[in-house]
C-alpha cells in the first residue's frame, strides 16, 4: 500500500516540487492551492499523475481549513507537510512596519500553519505519522550571525517556537514525528535567481529525510540534507 500525504500550498516552487517528487516515489498525494484555477503547472502534474488529487485551502482563512478538514473527514495520512509562506514588507524595518504588515506575516507565516496542523492531527497516522513544516533557517535565532530580513527572520522563529510547542502535545499523544524543514537557499519566486539550489535538488532531499524520519517520535529542526539546524 501506497503512502499517502497531504501537502498544503502546492501551486509553484517548493510545494509543486515536493508533490511531484513524492508521486514519483510512489506516495498518494492530497495537494491543495489557495486558487486552482490559476495554479496550471499544478493541474498539469494531477493530470499525468492519477495518485495526484487536488484540492483547495486559504490557510489565512479559517472558514476554509474548517471545509478542507470536512472534506478529508476519514483520511488518514502518514505526511501532512504546510508549505506557506510569505516573504512580508520589502523593507523588513522595526520601525517602519505597520500592524496590518506584521500582522499578515505573522497569521501566514507563524499561527496559520500551527493552527491547521491542531486541526489535522487527528488524521495524522499515529507512531509512524509526520508533520512537517516548511520553515527556514532564517528562524534560527542561534545562527543569526548577519542580521537582515528581519520581520522574516521574527516570523520563522515565532513558526519554530509554536510548532515546539504543537510537538510537545502531538508526540506525546499518538507518537507523530514533527518536522521543521529548512528547504535551502532555493531559485524560487521567493529565494531569488542568485540562490544555489534548484528546485529539484531541495525537494529530493526533503523526500529522503521525510522517509528516513518517520517513526522516529521527535522534533527536529532540520534542513534538507537531514542536518540538523542550530534553534
Amino acid at each position: 500500500m501506497s503512502k499517502r500525504a497531504l501537502i498544503i500550498g502546492t501551486s509553484r516552487g517548493l510545494g509543486l516540487g515536493l508533490t511531484q517528487e513524492l508521486a514519483a516515489r510512489g506516495w498518494t498525494v492530497v495537494a491543495t492551492a489557495r486558487h486552482l484555477a490559476s495554479a496550471m503547472a499544478l493541474q498539469q502534474l494531477a493530470a499525468r499523475q492519477p495518485s495526484v488529487t487536488l484540492d483547495t485551502a486559504d490557510l489565512d482563512a479559517p472558514a476554509s481549513l474548517t471545509a478542507l478538514q470536512t472534506r478529508l473527514a476519514g483520511q488518514v495520512f502518514d505526511l501532512v507537510f504546510i508549505n506557506a509562506g510569505i516573504k512580508g514588507p520589502e523593507h523588513q524595518s522595526v520601525n517602519d512596519t505597520t500592524l496590518a504588515e506584521i500582522g499578515m506575516l505573522m497569521i501566514t507565516n507563524a499561527i496559520s500553519p500551527v493552527r491547521l496542523a491542531g486541526m489535522l492531527v487527528p488524521q495524522v497516522k499515529a507512531q509512524t505519522g509526520i508533520v512537517a513544516f516548511m520553515t527556514s533557517r532564517m528562524g534560527s535565532v542561534a545562527d543569526n550571525t548577519s542580521g537582515g530580513w528581519d520581520l522574516y527572520r521574527a516570523s520563522k522563529a515565532a513558526l519554530n517556537s509554536l510548532t515546539r510547542s504543537f510537538a510537545v502535545t502531538a508526540i506525546g499523544n499518538r507518537g507523530i514525528t514533527v518536522l521543521s524543514v529548512h528547504p535551502g537557499w532555493v531559485r524560487t519566486d521567493m529565494g531569488g535567481a542568485a540562490a544555489p539550489l534548484d528546485v529539484a535538488t531541495s525537494v529530493a532531499g526533503i523526500a529522503d529525510v521525510l522517509e528516513e524520519r518517520a517513526g522516529s517520535h521527535t522534533h527536529a529542526f532540520v534542513d534538507y540534507r537531514g542536518e540538523t539546524v542550530p534553534w
